[in-house]
């Protein structure tokens, strides 16, 4: 898939994401999780990454309906640990009934506490020097 459509395809699933989608990203967005930085629905060479941290060089994947081909899963995650990235998969069900216990083995996946967590700014809002 060329680069300018995986992009728009990405931009799509940032607006069409699923509810278990929604709740995870909720967990983890503006540092709330241990200070980590997290991008959803992030091109990876030619696939799409639910979750990307890439200090922590970790990406997590949220399976539902639509992860239902475990050979074309295998050859993704194969892509993305050769690319450097580690893969945790969780599962709709889990995201709905433990959602504490996925970002406690989140946090422990991505090594605790950012080394150097930043403070969140507001988009659009400038840093002081």
């Amino acid at each position: 898939m060329p680069r300018s459509h995986l992009r728009d395809r990405a931009r799509d699933l940032r607006a069409d994401h699923t509810h278990a989608e929604a709740r995870l990203w909720n967990a983890l967005r503006d540092r709330k999780l241990g200070g980590w930085k997290w991008r959803r629905q992030v091109p990876v060479g030619p696939y799409i990454a639910d979750f990307l941290c890439r200090e922590a060089k970790l990406i997590i994947e949220v399976d539902g309906a639509t992860h239902d081909d475990e050979a074309y899963d295998a050859r993704r995650t194969n892509y993305l640990e050769r690319s450097g990235f580690r893969v945790m998969r969780v599962n709709n069900q889990g995201v709905y009934e433990g959602l504490s216990w996925i970002c406690d083995a989140v946090l422990a996946a991505c090594g605790g506490e950012a080394p150097h967590p930043a403070s969140p700014r507001k988009r659009g809002e400038e840093q002081k020097a």
